[in-house]
């Protein structure tokens, strides 16, 4: 008895585990979406920084996406972006998806896009709230021991929800290239006076040990907004 027991113990749990492995039979998921979030005036992908992907977007750009055939109320997912707005993704299934970009710009039109055939491209053209550009190059300054830098701050929209004043600018520096209000060792922030609009303004960065090379990029924001950031440079300070 006790042996017939065991052999129909035996057979349901083979039974309950082919019934359980019969759910997951989807292919994994193989297709690539790539493409780029650009400034609308110039072409050039909005500059970013390393972006966060959780529900509240505290830095950098990401893309939207929702699963649209699966459900109009599908959970998004969320695609972050290099620090040159380009952005690549190759685990998507094929499928209908809304797609939108999140970040330091006036938010666009989202697009339906359906998702097959291996790759897929999606751009997108925006008005970032502001263009940061630098003035020549950085260099290091071996009487004060800094990197002396020139940069502008300009409006990069007419639209009238996002005229407010800029809040913030700073001079980040990093010892990697990937850096920006999360990511940064030193740091320079000019007073309001020193960061008018449509105008050339200097900043010189906090005495920096020689022997290294720097990255740095300009930040500034309207009001308490996401960062839009200049380009990076970086300067080789001497021993």
């Amino acid at each position: 008895m006790k042996r017939l027991t065991y052999y129909i113990a035996i057979c349901l749990a083979t039974l309950t585990a082919s019934s359980c492995s019969k759910f997951d039979n989807y292919d994994a998921p193989d297709q690539t979406v790539r493409g780029i979030v650009a400034d609308a005036a110039t072409g050039k992908g909005v500059p970013s920084e390393v972006t966060t992907t959780d529900n509240a977007l505290t830095a950098g750009t990401r893309i939207k996406l929702i699963e649209t055939s699966w459900s109009p109320t599908a959970t998004a997912q969320y695609l972050g972006t290099h620090q040159d707005g380009t952005y690549i993704n190759t685990k998507l299934f094929a499928a209908t998806y809304s797609v939108i970009p999140e970040g330091a710009f006036v938010p666009p039109a989202a697009k339906t896009v359906e998702v097959k055939g291996g790759e897929t491209e999606i751009n997108f053209q925006v008005e970032p709230f502001l263009r940061i550009e630098w003035v020549g190059e950085p260099t290091y300054n071996t009487t004060t021991g800094k990197i002396d830098a020139q940069y502008t701050i300009t409006r990069g929209t007419a639209n009238a929800s996002y005229q407010d004043a800029v809040g913030d600018c700073v001079l980040y520096l990093n010892n990697s290239p990937y850096l920006g209000n999360t990511n940064f060792t030193l740091f320079t922030r000019p007073a309001a006076a020193d960061r008018p609009l449509n105008t050339t303004n200097s900043v010189a960065s906090p005495v920096v040990p020689k022997g290294r090379e720097y990255f740095l990029r300009v930040g500034a924001r309207i009001g308490s907004r996401l960062y839009n950031y200049s380009s990076i440079k970086s300067v080789v300070v001497p021993q």
